[in-house]
């Protein structure tokens, strides 16, 4: 299947950041609260999508949350209690880069989890979900889906693209040997947490530029925003006094493409 190419990609990109505009001047205005998740496998272009997300958009409304490793202290709290810590305040959108399904994903896979932990985790999510959403927050979960190959072509190329070298972790090279765990781990995963008031969309990301006009145009037929009329700014008129700026001897960065 042909890939979307860039003119049109362009295009609707540009339609869609307008439209997620207009969803943040609702939300100030509505006081709606919305978590979003993302969740894939390494490679799979959940970074491109939050970050198309969020490019044109005030980071003080759209909050994107992408959490380390947690530390001594946390690992002895509820697992998820590091996570409610962020959830939004009325008016917001918290992203969430990977999220408390990390337990369903990379630390079963990678042991750093017990079974019985793992079991606790799959058997109440559904619940912890739901009370969320019965507080009045809208949850939307993405699962990005990519396929073997094209995860092979992209950690390829974080290796070999000195600008993409920070990408890559030990994590994620271990992940790419272990695909079929990660499989078993996915569909365990949609099993136990795929439900009426909590389900899971796919998006398939092959083709980024697809993947992220999909999951923006979804993402905001999800939404129930509605236009919100703001008075027209004008600029006023400058002030212009005596004053005489002060004489400093600035030291400015040099022109390094000056002409001549």
């Amino acid at each position: 299947m042909a890939k979307l190419d860039k003119k049109t990609y362009e295009a609707e990109i540009e339609r869609l950041h307008k439209e997620l505009v207009r969803l943040q001047l609702w939300l100030k205005e509505s006081g709606h609260r919305v978590v979003v998740l993302f969740e894939g496998r390494d490679g799979a272009g959940k970074g491109g999508v939050i970050k198309r997300i969020t490019e044109r958009v005030s980071p003080r409304v759209f909050r994107v949350v992408a959490l380390p490793a947690p530390s001594e202290r946390e690992r002895t709290q509820l697992y998820f209690q590091r996570y409610f810590a962020h959830l939004p305040a009325g008016g917001e959108i918290v992203i969430f880069d990977r999220s408390w399904y990390n337990r369903a994903g990379v630390e079963h896979v990678m042991g750093f989890c017990s079974d019985d932990e793992y079991q606790r985790f799959l058997g109440g999510c559904p619940q912890v979900e739901a009370a969320i959403i019965g507080s009045g927050v809208q949850l939307i979960k993405y699962w990005l889906e990519v396929s073997p190959d094209e995860q092979t072509r992209r950690l390829r190329d974080r290796i070999e693209d000195p600008r993409k070298v920070w990408k890559l972790s030990p994590m994620d090279v271990e992940s790419h040997s272990r695909w079929d765990d990660y499989t078993r781990a996915r569909d365990a995963m949609f099993a136990a947490t795929d439900t009426v008031i909590s389900p899971w969309h796919v998006v398939p990301s092959d083709d980024k530029r697809k993947a992220r006009l999909n999951c923006i145009s979804h993402l905001l037929s999800l939404i129930p925003y509605e236009e919100v009329r703001e008075a027209k700014v004008k600029l006023p008129k400058r002030k212009l006094g005596s004053y005489v700026p002060a004489d400093h001897p600035f030291r400015y960065v040099p022109d390094r493409w000056a002409e001549g």
